[in-house]
């Protein structure tokens, strides 16, 4: 399930890509089978293993080209061990939420860019994430959390104050926030609740076959209830 639009954020053979805070590896395994050269980068040492089973997976399987390389590091994402101008894409998918000082994220990710490179930057959508906070102390207040709820106008004015270019944005996942209201209506923790049950297998089932109803109602509820929002920007060259 990919939050990030590629086709807005191309990346292939010949790019270097920082997937920072890749959790699970879903957008750098991504990056990995269109060939460009990525970094999945967390602070989980354990996460990033089975990141590094997967990558050698694709590899045996050739999913992912010959020529394109892939790599896990351990760090902070206030204080990436990469030099300046290091890569061409960053992708930071639901990352922001979890850091307090979020400027200096920001900020580190602004410094890792190469002038002209292009960043794609996700976070939880402001009404469905108020919404949970509402419904649920537990959804926000559990260690590692989320620490706040941004407004779209926010997150662009905090891009642009490090020196980034906002360019477009798009809101993703609407069939999931339904999910995550049910959740934090019946208990965060409760996965065997019969309806949270049964809505799990309709996501599992529509990520599956993507059949085109669930596509149509999806592009529908995105600019009004998307779980995510996508901010795109550049780094001046």
């Amino acid at each position: 399930m990919l939050t990030v639009d590629f086709r807005r954020l191309p990346v292939g053979p010949g790019l270097r890509v920082l997937d920072l805070g890749c959790g699970g590896g879903r957008h750098a395994f991504e990056v990995l089978r269109r060939g460009a050269d990525v970094v999945a980068f967390d602070q989980d040492a354990d996460e990033l293993k089975s990141v590094a089973a997967m990558f050698a997976a694709m590899e045996t399987a050739g999913e992912a080209p010959p020529e394109a390389t892939a790599d896990t590091v351990t760090g902070d994402a206030l204080a990436m061990p990469f030099p300046d101008a290091s890569f061409d894409r960053v992708i930071a998918a639901e990352v922001l939420e979890h850091i307090p000082d979020d400027m200096a994220a920001m900020r580190e990710i602004h410094r890792v860019l190469k002038p002209g490179g292009v960043a794609a930057v996700t976070v939880p959508s402001f009404l469905p994430e108020r919404v949970c906070w509402a419904l649920s102390e537990a959804y926000h207040t559990a260690p590692g959390g989320h620490v706040r709820v941004y407004t779209l106008a926010e997150l662009k004015a905090k891009l642009k104050a490090t020196g980034l270019r906002v360019g477009p944005h798009h809101h993703a996942h609407g069939l999931h926030t339904p999910y995550w209201w049910l959740k934090c209506a019946v208990g965060v923790d409760d996965d065997d609740h019969p309806l949270v049950k049964a809505y799990h297998r309709l996501l599992v089932w529509d990520i599956m076959k993507r059949p085109a109803l669930t596509r149509i109602a999806e592009s529908a509820l995105n600019p009004l209830i998307g779980k995510s929002v996508v901010v795109y920007v550049r780094k001046p060259a």
